[in-house]
């Protein structure tokens, strides 16, 4: 299949690059004329511009956006659009907010597929988890280029109608902070608590076996490696909030209590403020999944 990816950040790299490894012809484009050349190196056909990358598409053009979420999708579709009919089909592989994704799916003139993209940078090699909205026949047409992205067949899937691959991926995000924040406080207790642990330790004998085992936890082990019990100087601050904050709002509107969630995200706020621990391995774990900058205490 020939697939034409717009915006090539690491995120957008990885699905150039798997992409490629399935045997896909990948046309790529992307603001940054490095990271252009980049893609060119690894086999795709670089593309000087939007409009150049639908014209090399021809027709039934496929084309994957990895841009961030907000005025860059929008900027990017004005420019994709006049380019598009019917028959064509566009992914929006970022963390947009799914009634924009609703917006933009009426408004676009190609069939378009939210898709909630989970694993991070750190998926390269395995993979990512795609949570996909949509008409069925743009998601089954794009199924060669979901194994080769995903981490397989079983590593995608269509959730519903257009928007609901973004919804999926907002809660997906609210479990993850609440996931990071019981980590936090668990190994916060122990940290402060009766007994001299090596948490290295405890993670990795929780990682096999326990009921609590996850990737999450296998992060855990490896900030503690790196970084020490004491987690250094990494800092009690943790960025991002945009989607916790958004599943937090809808389940204001649909009156589903999550508590777990919401007071997880209000530790992330108040980290702005003043140290706990929990806060500062939680700073430490966006390192591990999303590559994400770890902020740092001042010498």
């Amino acid at each position: 299949m020939q697939l034409g990816v717009i915006g090539l950040g690491r995120m957008g790299q990885i699905v150039v690059d798997r992409s490629l490894e399935a045997g896909h012809d990948v046309v790529a484009f992307d603001l940054d004329d490095e990271a252009v050349e980049s893609a060119a190196d690894a086999g795709a056909t670089p593309a000087e511009s939007v409009a150049d990358l639908a014209a090399t598409l021809g027709d039934d053009k496929r084309v994957w956006l990895m841009v961030p979420a907000g005025k860059a999708v929008d900027a990017t579709l004005d420019d994709l659009d006049p380019h598009l009919d019917s028959d064509d089909v566009v992914v929006d592989g970022g963390n947009s907010h799914f009634e924009r994704s609703l917006e933009r799916a009426e408004a676009c003139s190609a069939a378009y597929l939210d898709c909630g993209t989970s694993g991070g940078p750190a998926s390269a090699e395995e993979g990512f988890s795609l949570m996909i909205g949509g008409p069925q026949w743009a998601y089954d047409e794009l199924v060669p280029v979901f194994d080769a992205v995903a981490t397989g067949p079983a590593g995608h899937d269509r959730m519903g109608p257009e928007g609901s691959g973004h919804y999926v991926k907002m809660v997906h995000n609210g479990v993850e902070y609440a996931l990071m924040q019981a980590y936090g406080e668990g190994f916060e207790l122990l940290a402060d608590g009766r007994y001299d642990l090596d948490l290295e330790t405890v993670a990795r004998t929780w990682n096999n076996g326990a009921v609590i085992r996850s990737w999450l936890l296998e992060l855990c082990e490896e900030a503690f490696e790196l970084e020490g019990s004491d987690l250094g100087d990494v800092e009690d601050y943790i960025a991002g909030g945009s989607t916790g904050t958004w599943t937090v709002q809808e389940s204001l509107e649909q009156e589903v209590p999550i508590p777990l969630i919401y007071q997880a995200l209000a530790e992330r706020f108040d980290s702005r403020n003043e140290g706990r621990f929990s806060r500062r391995l939680a700073n430490r774990l966006r390192y591990g999944f999303g590559r994400h900058e770890v902020a740092r205490q001042d010498d």
